[in-house]
């Protein structure tokens, strides 16, 4: 695989117009794709999740059939790689006010995976809390907007590669995600996520590890977490699509649990998981 080769609109390049509105205001989406063995993992849950994006941002005007035959067909160039879209809202004169059925920008990537350890899975990650707080937004929460400022801001926080993630609260205390992932929390046999109607990003792994856990007859429930719930817990892991589950070995100056045994029964069952045409997302 050529890592960060680029399509803008189905034709090869890595440049798009200074008058494009992600440019201009961050007026988009974007979904980042898991490809094992020439394929896009879970690509109908990701498709879900970008239909009530657009929905949300009125962004029209979108092929979907089309798109998801370009996301395929790019994703079968490489046997294990990340597949990026960033869909945008398209070019536009100077002004917030966007033109109705304007004929969106479609940007895809094929990079390399990230180089993460390979023991991370096993031994656990070292996380920290950030000082940086999430915003209160409710129509945008769950999505993958393109404005990621607050998880720029909470990431350059620290520089010690021994930190893997950052675990952000919103502007009420409550414990919503990681940069760049969903939390998860176990105490005595439940399994505990944040309640993400008001910020945060849904994910697609999230979703999976919910519906995994019905399977496994693992209690579920989202609801408001704090600080004192992450330092009762039994086990705690985060997890996205493109590194799947870590679990958490330490949270700096609140607890270090253990990589326990629900952690890692819900770490070989998503493994084996292969669900493409589901559909399912959970919003919050």
């Amino acid at each position: 695989m050529n890592s960060g080769s680029f399509l803008v609109n189905g034709k090869a390049t890595d440049t798009v117009g200074v008058s494009d509105r992600a440019v201009q205001f961050g007026d988009g989406l974007f979904e980042t794709f898991r490809v094992h063995q020439g394929r896009v993992r879970y690509l109908q849950r990701h498709i879900t999740r970008l239909r009530a994006g657009c929905k949300r941002l009125h962004l029209d005007g979108v092929d979907f059939a089309s798109l998801q035959k370009q996301i395929c067909t790019l994703a079968r160039q490489t046997n294990a790689g990340v597949l990026k879209l960033i869909l945008s809202r398209g070019n536009g004169s100077r002004g917030y006010r966007p033109v109705p059925r304007q004929e969106p920008t479609v940007i895809l990537g094929l990079h390399a995976l990230p180089g993460y350890a390979a023991d991370l899975q096993s031994t656990g990650i070292r996380t920290r809390i950030c000082k940086l707080r999430l915003s209160l937004q409710p129509v945008l929460a769950g999505i993958k907007h393109l404005n990621r400022l607050e998880q720029v801001l909470a990431r350059a926080e620290w520089d010690d590669d021994a930190i893997h993630e950052g675990l952000l609260r919103d502007s009420r205390d409550r414990l919503v995600e990681g940069t760049m992932s969903n939390l998860f929390l176990i105490r005595d046999g439940e399994l505990l996520t944040a309640d993400l109607q008001y910020c945060g990003v849904s994910g697609i792994m999230r979703s999976v590890i919910m519906d995994v856990s019905k399977t496994l007859d693992i209690d579920t429930r989202t609801g408001s977490l704090s600080l004192d719930d992450i330092a009762c817990a039994d086990e705690v892991f985060v997890c996205n699509c493109v590194a799947g589950i870590w679990p958490v070995r330490q949270v700096d100056g609140i607890c270090e649990p253990a990589i326990g045994p629900l952690t890692r029964q819900l770490m070989q069952a998503v493994e084996g998981w292969d669900d493409a045409e589901n559909d399912h997302w959970y919003s919050s």
